[in-house]
């Protein structure tokens, strides 16, 4: 009982100072801290022991990897190949360089300060996507520009976290003892690989099969606490086995559903993370120090400040944009909290400068939002000489396609034959393998669940095709789309002219019977076997067809009134009846008038 009261307190009080702190403008991550932090030992001692709630909460950040790891196509790292190695890797290494006196004056080692330079180089991947998909401005040169940084910045906690063992131990171990450890770790690493390449995808294909989906959760959450295990095993952390475990799954058709599967647990896990870090903060210890913690923000901010904006040079990004990326990522991150906290574990670092820098992160984090319109105030006094196109290159596919039986592959494959991205999510599993097999971009996915949507990439995509068999399923999907996705257009697949009706007030913009445009082909060629002309089979096809989309968008007026569509039903019969006596009686003038030009004899 004990436990349930706590785990209720928690969530309280987490639910009330989230989204507080969100409707503030701080952002959810300040929000899990201040809850832990008022919560923790420093203010009202509810939970006595933070490190029990922080042991537990760390497979958060194990299955934040993972969901990073299933992020990393490699096909999608060759296309940032530049901006992610050249940007990244320059604004670490620089930002590290810079910032390595600050663990000399707090008076730790060379070798350890480099290590927390690197830490405080890192900046918060939450906070600048929010402020950036708020604005809508990932697409812009400064968005992807702090899109690659921070993306490098995500692959390089993997090592950072590898290396914490080797920081706390490197003294004390001998250099035989030392090599055997390395050896073991990357051995380790390699049976991971070679397993997870092999194994996983089929087991994941077994389970696909059975259509059974709390398996599949149970399945993706096993692949991910076993590569973690294996990992802490060999003397690493667990979060580069999840991320092994992603990387491995990246390229998969399971992709999309492991990562919707597994998000649920992530952001739990998570907030719980960073409620224990806000419960470990030293508040006497702050106060006391104060200076230092304002000197640390200071430090930070103004070496990450000057570095990125160097970089925004560099890198020929336009005037404006350049204070605008030097602020959106200049804070720390919460990586720095999942580091710090590691590094204190291991021994590397004393719990005193954790909780200083900790402290110096989150003041860091919670001055982003007015650093960046700061940052976009002085942006604006620079003109902007030349317009962006906003080309953000494969990573977002203009079209997502629902479905992809028989109908959908026929879209799909006039959009390759244009050259045209797209991304097909189907629930059918034995469908997907075999399609998958000739390059397309298909992942086995429910295109009906809201979150696979979003994972799919449909807050980014221009076009939704719909083009699932069920009638049902296609009206979800559509409704999905317009509650949460109104930028998209959304062409569909109607079962009937009921269908197409409900996809209609649900606002899709084109609707498309599916047996409609099949049935007019086939009675053209019934006419042509009975005889007729090829014009004139034509000419009565078109004549129906026409007048059946005007009957079709003048009775969904009447839709809900079976009287009155009865009535309208037997009026367009008798509207196309005389259609067709009218087209045939024209007809009929004129091969008599042509019989009669043939028959006149000729002047003399």
């Amino acid at each position: 009982m004990n436990f349930l009261f706590e785990a209720a307190v928690l969530l309280g009080v987490a639910i009330i100072a989230v989204p507080l702190s969100q409707r503030l403008g701080l952002g959810s991550i300040l929000g899990y801290l201040s809850a832990g932090l008022l919560l923790g030992p420093s203010i009202t001692g509810f939970i006595a022991d933070p490190e029990s709630v922080l042991h537990f909460a760390e497979f958060g950040v194990v299955m934040l990897l993972f969901i990073i790891g299933l992020e990393l196509e490699p096909s999608r790292l060759w296309t940032m190949r530049k901006r992610l190695f050249g940007l990244g890797s320059l604004q670490m290494l620089a930002s590290g360089a810079l910032l390595t006196p600050v663990g000399l004056m707090l008076g730790l080692s060379l070798d350890v300060s480099i290590l927390l330079g690197l830490i405080l180089a890192l900046s918060s991947t939450a906070f600048a996507l929010q402020v950036l998909n708020e604005r809508q401005q990932l697409t812009t040169p400064h968005g992807q520009a702090a899109f690659s940084i921070l993306l490098f910045q995500d692959l390089a906690v993997i090592p950072l976290l590898a290396s914490l063992p080797f920081f706390a131990g490197v003294s004390e171990l001998a250099m035989g003892e030392s090599w055997l450890l390395v050896l073991r770790a990357v051995g380790t690493v390699m049976a991971a690989i070679v397993f997870g390449r092999l194994v996983f995808p089929r087991v994941l294909a077994l389970v696909a099969r059975s259509e059974v989906h709390e398996l599949f959760t149970a399945a993706a959450l096993f692949m991910v606490l076993g590569m973690a295990l294996v990992m802490e095993w060999a003397g690493l952390s667990m979060a580069l086995g999840a991320f092994l475990g992603g990387v491995l799954l990246a390229d998969t058709v399971y992709r999309h559903e492991l990562e919707a599967n597994i998000e649920p647990f992530k952001g739990l896990l998570l907030g719980l993370f960073f409620i224990a870090v806000g419960m470990s903060v030293n508040l006497a210890l702050v106060f006391d120090n104060l200076w230092w913690v304002l000197g640390i923000t200071l430090l930070t901010l103004v070496g990450k400040l000057v570095v990125i904006a160097l970089i925004g040079l560099i890198a020929r990004l336009p005037y404006p944009e350049i204070p605008r990326l030097a602020t959106v990522i200049s804070q720390g991150g919460e990586f720095d909290f999942v580091l710090l906290t590691a590094a204190v574990s291991a021994g590397v670092f004393d719990q005193r400068i954790a909780s200083l820098c900790i402290a110096a992160v989150t003041l860091s984090m919670a001055l982003t939002p007015f650093l960046y319109q700061a940052g976009e105030r002085l942006g604006d006094r620079f003109k902007q000489k030349k317009p962006y196109d906003g080309d953000f290159g494969e990573d977002t596919p203009p079209v997502l396609i629902a479905g992809l039986g028989r109908f959908g592959q026929m879209v799909a494959r006039v959009l390759k034959s244009q050259n045209i991205n797209f991304t097909a999510l189907d629930p059918n599993i034995t469908q997907v393998e075999f399609i998958r097999r000739f390059g397309s971009r298909i992942y086995y996915a429910d295109a009906s669940r809201l979150d696979l949507l979003r994972s799919a990439g449909a807050e980014q995509a221009a076009i939704l095709v719909i083009a699932v068999d069920d009638a049902d399923t296609a009206t979800l999907i559509a409704r999905q789309a317009r509650d949460h996705f109104p930028h998209l257009k959304v062409f569909a697949r109607a079962r009937n002219r009921h269908h197409a009706w409900q996809l209609m007030e649900l606002g899709v913009q084109a609707v498309v019977r599916e047996t409609f445009a099949a049935s007019m082909e086939m009675s053209n060629e019934v006419l042509k076997g009975m005889g007729y002309p090829s014009s004139n089979a034509l000419d009565a096809v078109r004549t129906f067809r026409e007048f059946d989309n005007q009957l079709f968008k003048d009775a969904y007026k009447d839709r809900h009134d079976e009287t009155a569509m009865a009535a309208n039903d037997r009026a367009a019969m008798a509207e196309l009846q005389s259609l067709f006596q009218k087209e045939f009686d024209k007809r009929s003038k004129r091969q008599k008038r042509s019989e009669t030009t043939q028959t006149e004899p000729e002047s003399p």
